[in-house]
């Protein structure tokens, strides 16, 4: 059985492929109003804060309804609206925000600062956005391509683009 609970997802480097495909299966289900109904009550009681430094429509919702969806809630901290910067260090916020909500969703402008805010917070990190990785977003990209081809297995995939995050994350994924 997997089990990713309480981990921080940084990149998909750190995850294996059977997990990879168990993220891949369950929000395949949860997509499915029924299956999803089932766990409507599954987060109750948990709060994700959201850290944004660079703003996305996309992800604020998706996480948002996410976490409404599945019984918690969702808390938005513009980059421009808490202290980092200004006299809070990043390990201050990460201690700050394990005191109060159970997990950090962070969509920032450098790869050290998610690796600091996860290396200083108890609580799980997930990589919203940063300069070297998308893995949320290459994790929805594989559901589609999952949706669309019934598998995921022996498939060539072909990457247009620039040496970017999203480069980046095709390339663990592939792995």
């Amino acid at each position: 059985m997997v089990d990713i609970r309480g981990r921080d997802i940084i990149s998909l480097a750190e995850l294996s492929s059977e997990e990879i495909m168990h993220i891949i299966e369950l929000a395949g289900k949860l997509k499915q109003r029924n299956y999803a109904q089932t766990f409507a009550s599954q987060l109750q009681g948990k709060t994700l804060a959201m850290i944004f430094q660079k703003p996305s429509t996309r992800t604020r919702v998706s996480f948002e309804v996410a976490m409404k969806q599945l019984g918690g809630h969702a808390i938005h901290l513009s980059w421009n609206e808490i202290q980092l910067g200004r006299g809070e260090t990043i390990a201050d916020t990460a201690n700050t925000l394990s005191r109060y909500v159970d997990a950090v969703m962070a969509r920032l402008e450098r790869h050290k600062d998610i690796i600091k805010l996860a290396n200083h917070a108890d609580i799980p990190v997930l990589n919203g956005l940063t300069d070297m990785y998308h893995p949320c977003q290459i994790l929805a990209d594989l559901l589609t391509i999952k949706e669309r081809k019934g598998r995921l297995q022996d498939l060539k995939l072909a990457y247009v683009g620039d040496g970017n995050n999203i480069a980046n994350s095709w390339i663990n994924a592939a792995a």
